[in-house]
């Protein structure tokens, strides 16, 4: 897949150089030509965190947390500016899907299927309202449509290898959902019937997967390297 418009691997060394710099020269549009004047203390980016050696930009993370507000199908809300709780949970979800897409790498494992993720940029265009809609987020964040389908193609990748590890887990038993039918009488006035049971087996296993990802999330991160460096991304850590 061609790597994104504005995008570069940059060397660990290099990294931890520009983390003493509010500069990120050539990665934006809006930095100045090599021939015109130069404006002292002008930020044109800055780093965000360095994830196993990838930095990752404030205008990088910006762009990926609207994806997955749009994603999420508030398309309203990620037009207006971010936060720093909002750009706090973008950052843990990159960090966590960079992690997990690099030891997917390293084994050759989880390819996304082309087919699947044009399903996820029609579902997106879908969402936004169409291509006009979509050209105007792409030239919004400066990336053209390239960036955004390595971003889109990521969150599959994780998704799939997060589920892999946590799906047949999460399963409960007959014996579980009629002990907290049982348990929790008043919350099901009715019978014991399909309905029930289904929703009560959905519920369960809702919340039983989101605590098993929690705990394969943690795992997967205590080995890796990851530096946070803008204020609101150390706060984060805490």
């Amino acid at each position: 897949m061609p790597a994104p418009r504005g995008r570069r691997t940059v060397p660990l060394w290099l990294a931890c150089w520009l983390l003493g710099t509010p500069l990120w020269p050539g990665t934006a549009a809006h930095a100045a030509p090599p021939d015109a004047p130069a404006r002292e203390g002008r930020v044109v980016d800055r780093v965000v965190a360095v994830i196993e050696g990838q930095v990752l930009t404030q205008s990088e993370l910006e762009m990926e947390a609207r994806v997955a507000l749009i994603q999420r199908g508030a398309v309203r809300v990620a037009a207006l500016p971010l936060d720093e709780q909002t750009l706090q949970g973008a950052l843990e979800l990159s960090i966590n899907q960079r992690i997990q897409v690099l030891g997917a790498d390293r084994l050759q494992a989880f390819p996304a299927e082309p087919s699947e993720v044009e399903g996820r940029l029609d579902a997106f265009r879908t969402r936004l309202g169409g291509e006009e809609a979509l050209r105007r987020f792409l030239a919004r964040h400066d990336v053209d449509q390239d960036a955004l389908v390595a971003v889109l193609t990521r969150g599959l990748r994780a998704e799939r290898i997060l589920d892999s590890r946590v799906r047949l887990k999460a399963q409960v038993s007959e014996a579980e959902v009629r002990h907290h039918y049982d348990e929790h009488r008043d919350l099901y006035p009715g019978e014991f019937d399909q309905a029930a049971r289904t929703a009560i087996r959905e519920q369960l296993v809702r919340a039983r997967y989101g605590e098993l990802a929690a705990q394969a999330l943690a795992e997967v991160r205590k080995s890796a390297q990851v530096r946070r460096v803008a204020p609101f991304a150390r706060e984060a850590r805490r």
